[in-house]
């Protein structure tokens, strides 16, 4: 079990390497509370604080996917439907499309068992290195690890309109599985919700006792967290 996650386990020891510097070298010492001007669910989140930043290039598996996603995003995805044909952007846009306008927990859940029911499959398998981060329609062909579910959901509802300081991915260590792991964890009305590729059901995370998070990041920054 610990031997499948050995990617992003390796990538977050680098991260808390290079926070300290980080941190000492900006004005990200302070909580994320003050640093952001206000306060909101996933600055706690498993009852941790935060230290916020704004330089992602500590985070070079994650600009590429985005850099990816993006450039993605302007092809089309041309194909026939049929037996032995896969058309995953279009399909995926088809169930985005259906849930525009929904109630946002209604959007939570579907986007969560949607992505759920992709297989899980090890970054060595996959890809053959130890860690790589898919975009959604890499991950949408080849299925994909933990952080490959969490990308695929973020990206999901940053397209039904969410707001990119409402979700955060989150690397967590599990208590239980004594492995390191990554989820989604998104703020509606005071709450924070977490969609995992381990559970079927969106979960308020103040009811989740296993996970210990280290670091978080979302589009515009990354967060250490401290508990």
């Amino acid at each position: 079990m610990a031997k499948r996650r050995h990617g992003i386990a390796r990538r977050a020891a680098m991260i808390l390497a290079a926070a300290a510097f980080a941190l000492l070298a900006t004005d990200a010492g302070a909580p994320a509370r003050a640093a952001a001007g206000g306060d909101q669910p996933l600055d706690h989140v498993f009852g941790s604080k935060t230290f916020r930043n704004g330089n992602l290039k500590l985070f070079p598996k994650w600009e590429g996917m985005l850099s990816r996603y993006f450039a993605e995003g302007q092809v089309a995805d041309s194909c026939t439907p049929g037996l032995f044909s896969r058309c995953d952007l279009a399909d995926w846009q088809e169930f985005l499309d259906g849930e525009k306008g929904r109630e946002p927990m209604r959007q939570l859940d579907a986007v969560n068992r949607y992505m759920n029911e992709h297989r899980y499959i090890i970054d060595p398998v996959n890809w053959g290195v130890d860690d790589y981060w898919a975009t959604p329609l890499q991950f949408l062909h080849k299925d994909g690890d933990c952080e490959d579910y969490a990308i695929a959901k973020f990206m999901s509802l940053r397209a039904l309109g969410w707001p990119d300081d409402a979700l955060r991915i989150v690397v967590v260590n599990d208590l239980n599985l004594r492995v390191q792991h990554a989820i989604l964890v998104v703020s509606l009305g005071g709450e924070a919700y977490v969609l995992d590729n381990q559970s079927p059901s969106v979960m308020r995370a103040d009811r989740i006792r296993h996970y210990r998070p280290v670091y978080s990041v979302n589009e515009e920054a990354w967060w250490l967290h401290k508990l």
